[in-house]
């Protein structure tokens, strides 16, 4: 019989209620990890957003014959993804540039600016870069949605 002074976890108990600790951690990890993995695809959705929309407004700037003309082959896109960044001089302007992007964004999947490019010449789906132009840009992560799809098909 227990004496009343006495207090404390019979082993029973505490094995019980390591347990129950051992399931509940069990199914917090993998909710965490999707949704650290959820938080990377919505910032690689926006940071691609941001990229290719400075790429068309280049286009746009280009087309409407704004910008300095460019190297031949171009077909009025930027010639690396350096130049969105340093700006681009704008015609009949003396000391005006354009800058479309602050600074390259970090790609959230391979945590580096170094991004996969396609011209313009490059095969929609191809993976080497044609030096031409840039045209598109993907993630070079090789790991795949929770749908199936690769993020570089994004």
């Amino acid at each position: 019989m227990r004496r009343r002074s006495e207090s404390g976890l019979t082993l029973v108990e505490l094995i019980v209620a390591f347990t129950i600790l051992l399931i509940l951690t069990s199914m917090a990890v993998p909710l965490a990890r999707a949704r650290v993995r959820g938080e990377r695809e919505r910032e690689l959705r926006r940071v691609l957003i941001e990229i290719r929309t400075a790429i068309d407004k280049y286009k746009d700037m280009a087309d409407q014959g704004l910008l300095a003309p460019g190297k031949a082959g171009q077909e009025g896109y930027p010639e690396n993804l350096d130049v969105l960044v340093a700006g681009v001089k704008m015609s009949g302007q003396v000391d005006k540039k354009a800058r479309l992007l602050r600074r390259i964004p970090k790609d959230p999947m391979t945590n580096s600016t170094d991004w996969g490019l396609r011209s313009m010449q490059d095969d929609p789906t191809s993976t080497g870069w044609g030096g031409q132009n840039v045209f598109d840009v993907y993630t070079k992560s090789t790991d795949k949605a929770g749908d199936g799809t690769p993020y570089s098909e994004w």
